[in-house]
């Protein structure tokens, strides 16, 4: 006997879109808290060394800008692993590739804290992001294959909202355990935490319905890319991921410094505090998914661009509940807006989806590298100020771009996936 699912439930009609490998509410449910667990662990132990630079710092012997590259080695070490992590999950499972990597990088963590020099650690860490693009590179492909057209939105919104909760949870418990201890023990504790959303994860995904496996072969992957760099749409997005990311961390990284400054004079404490925003994407990206699956993509994150303008020009005034309100509703509209457009990226592909998912990760952690860095220009010449007009400008552009996306159907392509699109 077939356990009961929502199509076989005698008392309440099938919806018309209806279709036969529609996964049940309980395997729907198994994948949904089994990538929320993935992006938990992801992206904990990928942002774990950020609320403790000074003390890492400190016991090196290195400055502020070094102490950084923990991060920054980090992300870069993703960008880079993303599109051959992509490749290999489409020949050996992308639900094996996944465990395997979530328990790969948590254990480097563990590594990196009993690194004996700031070298060692640094390797670790660069380590730690080519391990994580397995997941980073892969979730997205795969919950576009795994879920049913009507949901992905949602589905991917409650994704998206994992990794921004994951991103607060690598933030605040590390500054948490260090008021007891060490850099060391905080880092080790997040490694641990990892570990548990790892074995969650591995319980819980369910087994691939419409994933099949394709010989490994790097003129295949690198046909597949290619093609995806042909797609118009595919691009813009790709370009809308850069510019939102660029605009996004960068409006963190500096805003740190005017609350540290005049008229605020915040403790580095208290300004690390301004992390909890993140917990305000974790709600709009999946309210965003869900909106775009029943108003269309475009609108929605059109909206969501909007929404960032606005939180992002309530930060000027000198007021620091305006400052604090306005950077709530940036993340949110942020998130939103990412969340919509990762899902959509899914949708305009035709084939390889990971592939594609995987283009758009590069440029989203591109961005966040290029923005967070040159956007720094701007905060020298001009304060928040500047630093806000460059910021809007970008999301601006990215919502121009995104005008564009879905104006002509996806055009059928053999592919291991291939369908025509849903409404933008």
């Amino acid at each position: 006997m077939t356990s009961p699912t929502l199509a076989s439930d005698p008392t309440s009609p099938a919806p018309p879109e209806r279709v036969a490998d529609d996964p049940g509410r309980r395997e729907l449910r198994r994948l949904e808290v089994a990538m929320l667990a993935a992006a938990v662990a992801s992206f904990g132990v990928m942002y774990c060394t950020q609320a403790l630079l000074p003390e890492i710092g400190a016991d090196f012997g290195v400055g502020p800008a070094a102490a950084a590259l923990t991060v920054a080695l980090t992300t870069g070490g993703l960008a880079l692993g993303v599109l051959p992590m992509s490749s290999l999950a489409e020949s050996f499972g992308r639900g094996r590739v996944m465990r395997i990597a979530l328990v790969v990088a948590a254990a480097l963590v563990l590594v990196g804290a009993f690194a004996g020099t700031f070298g060692q650690l640094l390797v670790v860490r660069a380590l730690v992001g080519l391990a994580l693009a397995g997941v980073v590179a892969v979730a997205m492909g795969h919950l576009g294959d795994e879920v049913p057209p009507r949901v992905v939105g949602s589905v991917m919104g409650l994704y998206v909202s994992g990794n921004s909760l994951g991103g607060v949870l690598g933030r605040l418990i590390p500054s948490g355990v260090g008021e007891f201890g060490s850099w060391r023990l905080s880092v080790g504790v997040m490694a641990a935490l990892a570990l548990l959303a790892t074995a969650v994860f591995a319980v819980l995904l369910p087994a691939p319905r419409r994933f099949v496996a394709k010989p490994f072969a790097l003129r295949v992957h690198a046909a597949a890319v290619a093609d995806h760099l042909r797609n118009p749409d595919l691009r813009r997005l790709c370009l809308v991921a850069l510019l939102l990311m660029g605009g996004f961390v960068a409006a963190y990284n500096y805003l740190t410094y005017r609350l540290e400054a005049a008229p605020f004079r915040l403790t580095p404490s208290v300004t690390g505090l301004v992390f909890l925003a993140y917990l305000a994407g974790t709600v709009t990206s999946t309210v965003a998914g869900r909106l775009a699956d029943r108003y269309g993509r475009r609108p929605v994150l059109l909206a969501a661009v909007g929404v960032a303008l606005a939180g992002l020009a309530l930060t000027l005034p000198d007021v620091l509940g305006c400052v604090v309100a306005g950077l709530v509703v940036f993340t949110g509209g942020f998130f939103g807006a990412h969340a919509v457009a990762s899902g959509w990226v899914s949708r305009r592909a035709t084939h390889s989806r990971a592939q594609a998912s995987a283009l758009y990760l590069m440029c989203y952690y591109l961005g966040s590298s290029l923005g967070g860095t040159l956007i720094g220009f701007a905060w020298t010449a001009g304060g928040w100020p500047l630093t806000v007009a460059t910021v809007g400008t970008l999301f601006v552009l990215a919502g121009v771009v995104a005008l564009r996306v879905g104006r002509r159907p996806v055009p059928a392509r053999p592919g291991p996936a291939c369908q025509t699109d849903a409404p933008a």
